[in-house]
């Protein structure tokens, strides 16, 4: 198996003038998060969060921002973010589809449905559309494998989907009928 270099030292990071980690992300961080833990290295999960959370993805300037005010090296922020999947090292959709893959969802059929929002969207799993709508991921587990195949739409819950169901869903929000966001 070969490695896969992530050119951490060597990257060009895109800079905003304001930064993403505000003082008062800060405060929070000292007067909250720190004091639970031993160790400054401990608080890099809570202020990966912190980011995500405000932003909806971790933006390298952050990462930057985060391993300056605790103390470490960027490229440990860069690879501590770019191991987990739930941090987003990218700006997702404003709608986020999230198909399960489990065996019983695989046995109900998902790989149809992934099938009919590539097609409705034009993109492949893990890309998000043009105009920032739509984000298509794959999980592991959602916990529904009674009522599978299942799904998330954003944080909204489509139990025993069909690909026509989902495609009717995504034109729906095209068409300002579904509320939501992230």
């Amino acid at each position: 198996m070969a490695w896969i270099v992530k050119p951490s030292a060597t990257m060009n990071v895109e800079r905003r003038a304001e930064p993403y980690l505000t003082d008062a992300m800060r405060a929070t961080l000292s007067s909250e998060v720190l004091p639970r833990y031993e160790r400054r290295h401990a608080a890099l999960l809570p202020a990966l969060h912190m980011i995500q959370h405000e932003y909806g993805w971790v933006p390298e300037q952050a990462m930057l921002e985060i391993a300056s005010f605790l103390g470490l090296a960027p490229a440990e922020v860069l690879d501590t973010a770019s191991f987990y999947e739930e941090y987003w090292l990218k700006p997702k959709g404003k709608y986020l589809i999230s198909i399960c893959r489990s065996i019983a969802c695989e046995f109900c059929g998902h790989e149809k449905i992934t099938q009919a929002v590539k097609d409705r969207l034009g993109i492949d799993v893990g890309e998000t559309t043009d105009d920032g709508m739509f984000t298509l991921v794959e999980l592991e587990c959602l916990g529904s494998c009674g009522t599978a195949p299942a799904l998330l739409v954003n944080e909204s819950l489509m139990e025993q989907a069909t690909p026509e169901r989902l495609v009717r869903t995504i034109d729906d929000i095209y068409a300002g009928k579904h509320a939501g966001g992230h």
